[in-house]
């Protein structure tokens, strides 16, 4: 369910519309946060009446919709809020989303299907299985190593033991 009624939406825009008042001060005679909401409303009813401001649920568009309005926006050198407003769509990011797609990959690119998640997407990395000889090599490195820090250690020790003071300060 959207967060205002279309009957409170309606009364929003004719409150602005048709007693003059400014964007700003609709959105705080009615308590709306933002003034962009009110003035979407009153845009999208300036252009398509009382069904510009029904919403619209689940709709999904074709390749050959989305490149003629990216190609409308450019021709008609309009933002892509206000082609969201003449194409009566829910907002101005579906517009931008469309205008990446079609500059990043061509228009054929719009009549590509791009909805849930990628079928190769997985939480974790894959890990490579290694070869028996190359974890056996790991193996003994590993192992090797394990004595040369041991072998280090003690030897440090008896450093340490014979540098040591034989008689404490008093």
């Amino acid at each position: 369910m959207s967060k205002y009624s279309n009957e409170f939406k309606l009364e929003v825009v004719k409150y602005c519309i048709e007693g003059h008042h400014g964007f700003k001060s609709t959105a705080n005679h009615f308590n709306i946060p933002a003034k962009v909401t009110v003035q979407k409303w009153c845009r999208k009813y300036e252009e398509h009446g009382e069904k510009g401001l029904l919403k619209k649920f689940k709709t999904s568009y074709s390749g050959e919709f989305k490149k003629s309005v990216v190609e409308y926006m450019h021709t008609n050198h309009l933002s892509s809020f206000e082609t969201a407003i003449h194409f009566n769509l829910a907002n101005d990011v579906v517009v931008s989303k469309w205008e990446r797609i079609y500059y990043e990959g061509g228009p054929q690119a719009l009549y590509e299907e791009r909805r849930g998640r990628k079928r190769n997407m997985s939480s974790k990395p894959r890990k490579k299985k290694l070869s028996k000889e190359v974890e056996e090599d790991l193996i003994a490195e590993n192992q090797r190593l394990r004595m040369e820090n041991a072998y280090l250690k003690k030897l440090q020790a008896l450093v340490q033991e014979r540098t040591k003071p034989k008689h404490p300060k008093k």
